[in-house]
């Protein structure tokens, strides 16, 4: 399942067209090649897809988003809680 979880750009290498995001505490690395250049800033929030950022979104949206995927989260043990912040890595790899 892809679950498009609000991330927050902390690190852009200009070089490599890539931006490093925080993943509810768990960074990563995904390709800007499908923004316009100088669109994505550190401190935006964006939405990945099959590690590239599809498109940013607004602050307070993002902020809302994560309080809801916190909230679904403190109902679950620590494995399940990281697996499903890591399986939006694998999004494209899960059959529909």
């Amino acid at each position: 399942m892809c679950l498009s979880i609000p991330s927050k750009v902390i690190q852009i290498d200009k070089e490599r067209n890539i931006a490093t995001v925080d993943t509810m505490g768990v960074t990563r690395e995904a390709g800007l090649d499908l923004m316009e250049e100088g669109d994505v800033c550190i401190g935006d929030y964006v939405l990945l897809h099959i590690g590239f950022v599809m498109n940013k979104i607004d602050e307070d949206d993002a902020l809302e988003s994560l309080k809801i995927y916190h909230e679904i989260l403190e109902k679950l043990d620590e494995e399940e809680r990281r697996n499903i912040v890591l399986e939006d890595d694998d999004c494209h790899n899960r059959s529909r």
